[in-house]
């Protein structure tokens, strides 16, 4: 054997022996450790699932954003707030909001359109025989679906075909077939809305946004979803140009020539310069303002700026924890140095050396915030498990915070423990000696 193997061979032994001598010593006082690697194990445990929570609120945001279209501009007729009284005495008829003439404008003028989705809302009793519920009949195309990425669960969409013929079809949403044909089969039945009737032809998803809602609460809200889409030509037809609603003895008289438009842009890139040109039209043909602009790209960029700052929060919170654990490590080692000075005396009149003393509390500390690290990230892997089952809440757990927390405890192991040791290495030895 060289000299460089019998050196290494060596140093692994000492290595090993101060590692079974931290053991020991810490095994001493096991109370004593667990408490004081309980800071470190919260801190780890909460820099995990505060990721991971937070992490899976932001997924689920941005997820019903994007279902929403990240190319898309959607736009919304608004009843205005402010209506001139005069005005209203001297007219019977609420007129506001997006008109064809708006839209006309918008796909000429605006370069990047690709595709326009119109709708128009009539909200009333829909009716299955003697069965009713309080929703809303959605003119709308037959590329629908597909602009507003919602798959048609059973059945079809209605077709240009039907369409162009004013075809007396509709399609219920998830929500609406629960609660107008619970026991039955909706395909080829008829719905009913005031006096006309509209015959299923397919079922399709509730839109992002009321699912998650439904999700949050638990429960759908009889209120929403309650929605069916026919062609935007029949409901023209069949309800006219100013809707009458008439709701426990009131009546009001509105017309809106469109309720929402949905815009496709080309590229992503062209999406936030055509919602400022889509926006200044508007503002050129409304007097007031009746519509709301959105804009899920946006919304997105937005999303993602906020969860940026969400874990930079949950991070400090989390870093304070480790802060008060590596503090705490830090009291119990200069406690133990001078529990111990007795025996640093007689290591260093049989020949140890300072390097050596300070190696001995270093690994006792990296032990002690080691198994901290791994107690916190078994406890930090469990929670968001938990949370998941028992809340029905998406939580994410990304691979890299375990690694990141466990590292960081260690860390915080040898930065707070290198005070301690050298204090412990510093030491006279005569003077250690002679200590009671």
């Amino acid at each position: 054997m060289d000299i460089s193997s019998f050196i290494s061979s060596f140093s692994l032994f000492r290595l090993k022996r101060s590692v079974i001598l931290g053991v020991k010593s810490l095994w001493m006082h096991k109370l004593r450790s667990l408490l004081t690697a309980l800071g470190i194990v919260f801190g780890v445990c909460s820099v995990i699932a505060m990721l991971a929570i937070g992490e899976g609120a932001s997924y689920e945001a941005q997820q019903q954003i994007k279902d929403l279209g990240s190319q898309n501009i959607i736009i919304e007729s608004v009843k205005p707030t402010n209506t001139n009284a005069g005005e209203q005495e001297r007219s019977t008829i609420l007129e506001y909001g997006l008109t064809y003439k708006d839209v006309s404008q918008i796909r000429a003028t605006v370069p990047g359109i690709q595709v326009a989705v119109p709708g128009r809302r009539v909200k009333d009793f829909l009716w299955n025989e003697s069965k009713s519920v309080d929703g809303t009949a959605l003119g709308t195309v037959p590329w629908f679906p597909s602009m507003k990425n919602r798959e048609v669960l059973r059945g079809r969409f209605f077709s240009e075909l039907e369409m162009d013929d004013s075809s007396p079809v509709c399609v219920l949403t998830r929500s609406l077939r629960r609660q107008l044909f619970p026991l039955q089969e909706p395909i080829g039945r008829t719905v009913r809305v005031q006096s006309s009737y509209f015959r299923v032809v397919g079922i399709i998803e509730d839109s992002p946004v009321v699912a998650a809602e439904a999700d949050m609460e638990g429960a759908s809200d009889k209120g929403a979803g309650m929605e069916m889409m026919i062609p935007i030509t029949t409901l023209e037809d069949h309800f006219g140009e100013v809707l009458f609603k008439r709701r426990s003895g009131s009546f009001e008289a509105e017309k809106v020539e469109l309720h929402e438009v949905t815009l496709r842009i080309d590229e992503a890139d062209q999406v936030m310069p055509a919602a400022q040109a889509v926006q200044h039209i508007l503002e050129r043909n409304h007097k007031e303002v009746d519509y709301k602009m959105t804009v899920p790209l946006d919304l997105l960029r937005r999303a993602e700026r906020t969860k940026q700052i969400f874990n930079i929060v949950l991070g400090s919170i989390a870093a304070i924890s480790l802060l008060v654990g590596g503090i705490g490590i830090m009291n119990i080692m200069l406690a133990t140095v001078t529990e111990r000075t007795r025996e640093i005396g007689i290591r260093r009149a049989l020949g140890a050396k300072k390097k050596d003393i300070v190696m001995q509390f270093l690994i006792e500390t990296i032990l002690l915030s080691g198994a901290g690290g791994l107690i916190g990230v078994a406890l930090g892997v469990t929670i968001p498990i938990a949370i998941t089952h028992f809340a029905d809440m998406v939580t994410i757990i990304q691979f890299w915070a375990p690694t990141l927390a466990f590292t960081i405890s260690v860390l915080i192991g040898v930065l707070f423990g290198i005070y301690p040791a050298i204090r412990a290495a510093g030491m006279n030895p005569v003077e250690a000696l002679r200590h009671e």
